[in-house]
């Protein structure tokens, strides 16, 4: 409507002033409701020409979209085992910090086995002081056995020597059974030596090898009990915690709850434009945009990011062919959009549906000495219609409360 009045301020008001005042013919008489058309056919003709290509132009150079979303990223609250919820420390909707407990499983288990892992290491260290006993029992244990190897051998190099000066006078059974006897005290000494060195080895070997062990799975303990914890893994907020004491969690089934991280769709707004603007949406593009969540506003946007496929043609690859005529609707680019100045989205609410008018900019054309006279007023005059679309944004922002309140039923 805004553009068909304004073509007809340069066509049919001008046909008008020329058939009242150039060919004499007045309103009422030679102008009537019947003799509209015949006499200002011209006018009409070119108010309709005029009306539908100013429309292209400026759906075409400066696209507008009513499907408009600020998306926000949601954190899925999802323990890593199944158990039974012991304490909630949250309410229905609150404020959480990174690393604050939301909910607590029953850790029953996992406490039994934090001590039993406790205890083992207890044992081992027990074990080790025993180790150091049994050394030192060994020591002494190979002093008495080198004393009495020392005294038997002493007394068969004496009986050895009266035998070889006087022989006859020690009888050779003795010096026999000393043999012996010396020969069972140095495998007392061997044996002793051998108790210290498996003492030994027990206490730096496989005692510690047992303390580790014992370490690890009381690592793993504190690390099972730390799951039954679910905390926080950002700043935000909890929302639509329904979760109580006694329920089961499942995190195969569903997640436990949602939490919505801190600054979630304040910092940059989605929309979808059609595919037919996919040769003018570009990086930089200066636009607008007006949220019903804060009604009257009109929000400078710079677009930072256009995808550069269109969601509607992915598909997966499977056991069935790709069926073209069941893509029933054709998608849409999706542009990313953030505010020109800093806090522009302050105010609404994340998930808030929106209006974007994105504004094309042959500035850098234009400036440009390559470019022609005529082609330059053509690019002035794209620029120049944007302006129309300005005020139709304002006009739908403008009307978009009473639309919604009113003309809804609300």
């Amino acid at each position: 409507m805004l553009e068909l009045l304004l073509c007809s301020l340069l066509t049919i008001v001008p046909d008008y002033l020329y058939r009242r005042y150039a060919q004499g013919k007045r309103l009422g008489r030679e102008i009537t409701l019947y003799t509209v058309w015949f006499e200002l056919r011209w006018g009409i003709t070119a108010c309709l020409m005029l009306t539908v290509a100013l429309i292209t132009v400026i759906f075409y150079f400066h696209p507008s979209t009513t499907t408009a979303t600020l998306y926000f990223r949601t954190v899925p609250i999802i323990p890593e085992t199944i158990g039974r919820v012991a304490e909630v420390r949250v309410d229905f909707s609150a404020p959480v910090k990174k690393n604050d407990v939301i909910f607590k499983l029953d850790s029953t288990k996992q406490d039994a086995a934090l001590e039993t892992a406790r205890r083992k290491i207890a044992e081992v260290d027990a074990a080790l002081g025993a180790a150091q006993v049994d050394i030192i029992k060994a020591d002494a244990q190979i002093q008495e056995a080198k004393s009495a190897y020392k005294q038997a051998s002493d007394e068969l190099n004496v009986k050895r020597e009266l035998q070889r000066r006087n022989p006859g006078i020690v009888p050779q059974r003795d010096i026999e059974k000393l043999e012996v006897l010396l020969a069972g005290r140095e495998g007392t000494v061997n044996a002793a030596n051998a108790a210290k060195q498996s003492a030994m080895t027990r206490m730096t070997s496989l005692l510690p090898a047992e303390k580790a062990s014992a370490e690890a799975a009381l690592a793993q303990a504190q690390v099972d009990l730390d799951k039954t914890y679910i905390r926080a893994g950002v700043d935000g907020r909890v929302e639509q915690f329904l979760l109580r004491p006694g329920d089961i969690v499942n995190p195969m089934m569903r997640s436990a709850g949602i939490l919505i991280p801190e600054g979630a769709g304040k910092r940059a707004l989605s929309a979808g434009f059609g595919q037919i603007e996919a040769q003018v949406m570009k990086v930089g593009m200066v636009a607008e945009a007006t949220c019903i969540s804060k009604p009257w506003t009109i929000v400078p946007m710079v677009i930072t990011s256009v995808q550069d496929y269109i969601a509607a043609g992915q598909f997966r690859g499977g056991e069935q062919l790709v069926e073209a005529g069941q893509t029933l609707r054709p998608g849409s680019i999706l542009v990313f959009l953030e505010p020109l100045y800093k806090g522009g989205l302050e105010g609404i609410t994340p998930g808030s549906s929106c209006i974007v008018n994105a504004y094309t900019s042959n500035h850098d054309q234009i400036a440009s000495k390559d470019t022609g006279a005529f082609k330059r007023f053509a690019l002035h005059a794209v620029d120049a219609v944007g302006i129309v679309h300005a005020m139709l944004l304002r006009i739908q922002a403008l009307v978009l409360p009473v639309k919604t309140l009113v003309m809804s039923g609300h």
